[in-house]
Parts: structure tokens; sequence; C-alpha cells
């Protein structure tokens, strides 16, 4: 690829005619198997292989958030079969790389050497290519195996283009539904998003989410180099392992043992940091976990890490305690206590039930199928169900990022298809609940 060909498209409106394009040449082949599915053939994926090859390629070439849009798609067992899935995620860390040229100027500008000098080795060719930026190995002067992320340099006009093109989206959709508190669970995501763009701040959420995590032996996060590190080019401890996203290319190699134990470790990485200090990872995509030796997994990416408010942390931890110990509990009541608000509260209850109940099937039970669980079906069928109800129910904005941690953690399981004891799983997360609050981490802001 040229140095030309690997510029971004930065403009709102030249995105959009992009992705307007794109949209145009996939929605017949969608809208056939979309009436195929309607009709009954749940094994039709809605992206047919070749309509899948289009979506990666112009959504690989945009990067930024509609990059991150295929990267969720590419999640959902639902919506596509395996081997369409598996073409759609190579957007998860296979993106068309840019030129070692442009890498160098990157690192130049940023750490004011090139890196032939500010490390005693760095890999031209990129380890992995993603929607902000791109990695490479290289070995620091001290003898440090490391991973040096850096950011492609137009990404940051591209993300704020994308983000102000889905606002009006959101604008025009909060005027007409009744749905004004849509505004700011977008502002939220905006917020989240633009701080992915600056390095630093993703260095200082990897210390955070690794003295979170200090309490899971078997959960492995990357130390940070601050000296090479500014705010497009982060150099972290290199770890080794395969991907979740490839563990689960070659599922029908792997035993069920196997995959729930790979399911087993996701779950603490995700629950575990959340539980004993109020800390969540809200970007869980299968590239973002590293199956290591001895059972550990490793957890990459550290700019949407988040750290819930007292509130949040307090009634989650008492809904996972009643779900695990099959306790009675009032889920109206401990919505208002999170920060829900309500229009009509006994009207949304019948609703809100239904949520948690398909949510937390798998604790419920000592033998859980996920390979027939159906959560993410039933989950999106239960809201479009019941669209009319959601205009009368107002989430604290933090939801959203708590939301995104677990919704990915249920498709990356939902991809594993482990069958077993996932009640075991939830009882010994139970332990992680300090029985004594603890303050939550200096770096974190509550959204209350």
């Amino acid at each position: 690829m040229s140095d030309e060909d690997s510029k971004l498209s930065t403009g709102r409106f030249a995105r959009l005619a992009k992705l307007a394009k794109m949209s145009a040449r996939l929605s017949t082949d969608v809208v056939s198997r979309g009436v195929n599915r309607l009709r009954g053939n749940d094994d039709e994926s809605i992206l047919g292989a070749g309509a899948a090859e289009k979506l990666v390629a112009t959504l690989g070439d945009l990067k930024g958030l509609a990059m991150k849009i295929g990267q969720q798609v590419s999640m959902d067992p639902d919506l596509l079969t395996p081997e369409v899935r598996a073409v759609v995620a190579r957007l998860q860390n296979q993106a068309p790389p840019m030129p070692y040229a442009r890498v160098r100027e990157v690192i130049t500008s940023q750490l004011g050497k090139p890196p032939e000098e500010a490390y005693a080795w760095f890999d031209e060719k990129p380890l992995a290519s993603a929607s902000l930026g791109q990695v490479h190995k290289a070995r620091t002067h001290e003898g440090d195996e490391v991973a040096v992320k850096v950011q492609y340099p137009d990404i940051a006009d591209a993300l704020r283009s994308d983000l102000d093109n889905l606002g009006a989206m959101v604008s025009v959709l909060a005027t007409t539904t009744r749905m004004g508190h849509g505004k700011a669970y977008y502002a939220e995501l905006r917020e989240s998003m633009m701080d992915e763009l600056d390095y630093r701040l993703e260095a200082q959420r990897g210390i955070q989410f690794a003295q979170a995590a200090a309490g899971l032996a078997d959960v492995v996060v990357p130390k940070s180099f601050a000296a090479l590190t500014s705010e497009k080019v982060l150099t972290l401890e290199l770890l080794h392992g395969p991907t979740l996203k490839e563990f689960i290319h070659h599922l029908d190699q792997k035993s069920n043992d196997e995959r729930f134990a790979a399911s087993r470790s996701i779950m603490r990485a995700i629950w575990g940091p959340l539980l004993l200090s109020g800390t969540i990872h809200s970007d869980p995509h299968p590239g973002n976990f590293l199956l290591l030796p001895g059972g550990k997994v490793g957890v990459l990416d550290f700019g949407a890490i988040k750290q819930m408010s007292h509130r949040w942390l307090d009634v989650n931890r008492r809904l996972f305690t009643y779900v695990v110990k099959q306790q009675s509990f009032d889920c109206i009541q401990l919505s208002l206590d999170s920060g829900f608000q309500f229009d009509d509260p006994p009207n949304a209850r019948d609703f809100v039930q239904t949520v948690i109940e398909i949510a937390t099937r798998p604790p419920r039970t000592r033998d859980f199928d996920f390979a027939q669980s159906g959560l993410s079906r039933d989950m999106r069928n239960h809201f479009m169900k019941n669209a009319t109800k959601l205009t009368g129910i107002k989430p604290p904005k933090e939801s959203v990022n708590f939301y995104r941690a677990v919704g990915g953690l249920s498709q990356n399981l939902e991809n594993l298809k482990a069958r077993g004891d996932f009640k075991a799983v939830y009882e010994e997360m139970l332990d992680l609940i300090p029985k004594t609050p603890s303050p939550l981490g200096p770096l974190g802001r509550g959204s209350g």
C-alpha cells in the first residue's frame, strides 16, 4: 500500500458518503437474507461472504468509529454464521496497515527520535492493526520485549467526523421519539471515544486496571513504559499467547474443557475488577484478550477502562449476590437505587424483570450451554418487542459503559460455546466482593 493510499478520509461528508455507498451495495444482500431468517432459516447469516468482504474492506479503510461498529457486529453470535463472522472478525486486529514510513514519522515526532534510536530493535511489520492505531513488536535498550502502539496520523479528525455524524442522528432520533435523554448517552460515548486518542491516559488507565485486578492472580496486565509513551505512541510489555479471536477461529479443534476454561478466564477478567473495586473494561472484543500459559488471561487495550460510581457498584454487587444465591429482590427498586428513572415504574416492571432474567441465565443452573443459550437473540427480540416502553426508561449515563462491557462478554461466551457449571464460576467470584466496601481508585471518576 502506498503512503497516499493509506491516508484516511477525515471529512464528515466524505466518510458518510463512503458508508452510504457501502450500505447501498450491501442492502440487497442483507434484505434477502433477512427475509429468509424471518421465514425460519436461522442458519442464514445476515451477510453473505462476498458482502462481508466488502464490509471489511470499507470499514477497515475508514477505521475510527465505523470500524469499531464493525468489530461489534463481528461479535454477535446470532447475526452471522461462523464462516462469515471469521471474515468480519478481521476488523478486530487486522485492518489495512499504514506504511512504515508514516509509523516512523509518528514515533519520531512523538518521542523525539526515530524508532531505530528509541528502541534497540523495532519490527517494521505490524503485529496487529485496529481502529485507532497499529501495533509493532520491539525491544527496549534494557532488553524488554515490548508492543508499541502507534496512532494513525489522521485518526483524531476521522473519529470526530464519525462522532459528529452519529451526533446528528442522535439529535434527530431524540426529537422524533421523545428520547431526549439519548443525547446524554451519546455525550458519554463521545467523551469515552475521544479519551481513547490520548495514549498517555490509556497508560494511566492500564495502571488503574492492574491495581483493580491485583487480587486476581490469573489476570495479567502488561506494564507500560513511561519514557517510551506519549499522546500517540504507547509502549507496553509484550505478552505471548493466542488472542481469544484466534482461539474462537479454531473452535472446532478445542475441547469443551478448553472452551470452558477460556470462558471462565474472560468472565473473571471482566467481572473481577468490577466486583473488587468498580473498574470495568468496556471494550471486550476478542482481540483484547490473550490466553496465556497456566490458565491465565492477558488483557489489552485500556483506552476504554472506566470507573463506575459508588452507587452503581453497590447495586450491582447486591444484584450479583442476589442472583447467584437465588434470593428474591425488587428489580425496580434496585434500578432506582442505581440511578434509573422511570416515567411509569409499574409499567416497566415486567420489561426490566425479563431483561434481568435473560442476562442472568448462566448462574441459575449447574449445567448451562452457551451454544444453545440464545442470550443475544432473546435480548434483542425483547427490546424490539417493547420498543415503546424504552421512551419511559432512563438509565444513568454510566450504564453505557457497563452494558458495553457485559454485553460484549456475553457475546464472547456465546461464541466460545462452552457447556458446564457456570454457576460455580459465579459463586467463586462472590468471594471477590469485599466484606467492607473499599474506596474507588484515585484515577476513577464516577458518572453518577
